[in-house]
């Protein structure tokens, strides 16, 4: 059926295709979704919408050649482990930036410099060569992102990798401690403890997996925990921990910083499938960060295993008198997918998942509970309404409207906030649903141009559909995902077009480009190792250990050749001289496993044993001078 045709809200609650998602049947939830063969026969609504030139709405996704892009998006790069930087309207993706696996263009995992990034075992090698990246989220100043910094997950190894935004370069990665399935993240957006700290100074980490903590008996599985971390902004240093009853999933932070959130889908903390479905309800569990952090300054934590970090606790148990409570479990249908905060900042949104409904949370309220002033925490929730089949993300378009993902439905559906509370107080005419709109298939994360911000536009939306089945061109038995844009400026949703992305990515935030201004070119003195002078290139030999100088100024390296003994310990340095943007050079060396790139005016280094004697031809490897293919030099390894 069409959006026209859509049931009305009150009349789904009699639907049995509605209600069966309650119910034991849902056990084949996976199988729902992957025997869709068939492809949707509803494409009609965003073809029978009218464009969005024909209604004064967001402009065409088409640009010009030469004209650019007027959004910036940062998307996961899923088991890439990096970051996907796109231009919106357009989806044209733009770079990627490498964090917690290693790339073969740039070199990263391959110079001296990204490794100690990386982290590295007493050998010199990587620690891991794999990533999970899910969730990506930038640095806040008044409600609005600053261009500061961006922040992504490795779920696998849980890992938080800190992405500078002036440079698109990751520059630290923490891991976290006694943490497994590391998936939600999200920075705070002020310093509650410091009204005048109106910026990001903590970025917040659920653990998703529950895990026999140090000590504990590893076959029972029902004293496996979870904790909730905070890291430091600035130091990237793990400043606390939370230990709670249940799991963590996603993250979300309040506007004032009082409140951070995490949905839990695995309160019965389960360690097998049907454990996990028992338990009739799940939780949005609140932590109250100004209490948390008074309790840390007291000395009320302790440390887990080797671990320094102070860990308060959070659980049910320690937290019953409101007044002090370090945290709130606030009962919401089962197994939620996602928690987001509006932003008017008044609420946080949790999607059922396994209930075909949205839950609409009070932060004033959640507040008044740990204040005492509320006597059941079941109050703050102010409305619980039924979406459709299989809800998960939600974002926001700053006009008091929210658009929630329907993974069994494949469809996005448009509500309004203040309709869905009216309709759950009591007033049936409250018409909360105003648009549906089918994608192309099983849709999971979405996002809006500057969502969750105060600066919320409502122009562009962009859905990240997990199946893509008859959407592009076969390819063999892996189908790439497909990541959707939609204009939401006017009454109705127009899907404008689709892009073909290697699986599998996970979450994204869209921002105005004026927000950030990224250096074309490096500063020369941010390298302390760095060659400044042709002159200083050369073989500087102690021992076995060697160091080679070297810099690149277009089309010539300094050195043309140079020599090395059989089982030299070398360290080869490169700098760019050049000093124009986007005159990048490379540096390959065949044998050696060694390939990278130094941008304007950067400095990189390699280290290597010179274990193989020969002549092995140095050589640029990034298109840079019309004599790019005699920019070369000769490394000879005397036996």
């Amino acid at each position: 059926m069409n959006q026209d045709q859509q049931p009305k809200p009150e009349t789904t609650l009699a639907m049995g295709r509605r209600r069966f998602i309650n119910t034991a049947a849902l056990v084949g939830l996976g199988g729902v979704a992957a025997c869709t063969d068939k492809p949707s026969s509803t494409t009609a609504p965003a073809a029978s919408a009218p464009a969005a030139s024909e209604r004064g709405g967001a402009s065409s996704v088409h640009l010009k050649p030469g004209e650019l892009d007027t959004y910036y998006g940062l998307w996961s790069g899923g088991h890439t482990g990096d970051v996907r930087v796109l231009g919106l309207p357009s989806g044209r993706e733009i770079t990627r930036i490498p964090c917690f696996v290693p790339d073969a263009l740039v070199g990263w995992g391959i110079t001296n410099e990204s490794k100690k990034i990386m982290g590295t075992k007493a050998d010199g090698s990587l620690r891991y060569t794999i990533g999970d990246t899910h969730h990506v989220h930038a640095s806040y100043k008044d409600g609005n992102y600053d261009g500061r910094y961006a922040w992504v997950n490795d779920k696998i190894n849980s890992r938080i990798a800190r992405i500078r935004l002036d440079y698109f370069v990751c520059d630290k990665i923490t891991e976290l401690p006694n943490v497994q399935g590391f998936h939600g993240i999200f920075p705070d957006k002020r310093d509650p403890v410091d009204e005048k700290i109106n910026y990001t100074t903590r970025v917040f980490c659920g653990g998703e997996f529950s895990i026999p903590l140090p000590n504990a008996p590893i076959d029972d599985h029902t004293q496996y925990r979870s904790l909730f971390t905070c890291v430091d902004a600035e130091t990237m240093n793990v400043r606390w921990q939370v230990l709670i009853d249940g799991n963590c999933d996603l993250t979300a932070t309040s506007y004032d910083g009082k409140l951070a959130a995490t949905n839990q889908y695995n309160t019965e903390m389960g360690a097998r499938f049907a454990d996990m479905m028992s338990a009739e309800r799940d939780a949005c569990l609140f932590f109250n960060i100004a209490r948390i952090e008074a309790a840390v300054k007291a000395g009320q934590f302790k440390t887990i295993g080797a671990s320094k970090v102070p860990v308060v606790d959070g659980t049910q148990a320690a937290n019953k008198d409101p007044k002090t409570a370090l945290t709130a479990y606030v009962s919401v249908p089962k197994n939620p997918h996602g928690v987001n905060a509006s932003p008017d900042g008044k609420y946080f949104i949790c999607a059922g998942k396994l209930s075909p409904t949205g839950t609409v949370i009070e932060l004033a309220k959640v507040l008044d509970w740990f204040d005492g002033k509320l006597e059941k925490l079941d109050s703050v929730i102010v409305a619980e309404v039924e979406l459709g089949l299989g809800p998960l993300h939600t974002a926001f378009d700053g006009r008091g409207n929210a658009y929630t993902t329907l993974f069994l439905d494949s469809q996005v559906v448009k509500w309004n906030v203040d309709a869905a509370i009216k309709f759950h107080a009591g007033d049936k005419s409250a018409k909360y649903v105003l648009d549906r709109i089918d994608v192309h298939y099983q849709p999971g994360h979405i996002n809006g141009s500057q969502s969750e911000t105060v600066a919320a536009d409502g122009k562009w939306l962009c859905v990240g559909s997990k199946f893509s089945k008859d959407r592009f061109l076969p390819v063999g038995p892996l189908h790439p995902e497909n990541e959707q844009i939609i204009d939401m400026s006017g009454d109705k949703m127009v899907l404008l077009a689709d892009h073909p992305v290697r699986g599998e990515p996970h979450d994204f935030i869209i921002f105005k480009r004026e927000l950030l201004s990224p250096k074309q070119v490096y500063n020369l003195d941010d390298f302390p190792n760095a060659v400044k002078d042709p002159k200083e290139s050369g073989v500087f030999r102690t021992g076995k250990k060697v160091h080679v100088k070297m810099t690149s100024l277009a089309p010539s390296f300094s050195l043309t050749e140079f020599k090395l003994k059989k089982g030299d310990e070398v360290t080869l340095t490169l700098t760019n001289l050049d000093k124009i943007q986007d005159l990048a050079h490379g540096l390959a060396i065949p044998n050696y496993n060694i390939n990278f790139i130094v941008n304007p005016l950067e400095t990189a280094s390699v280290s290597f044993i010179a274990d193989k004697p020969g002549v092995f031809w140095i050589y640029c490897t990034h298109f840079c001078h019309a004599l790019h293919l005699e920019m070369r030099s000769r490394m000879i390894v005397e036996a």
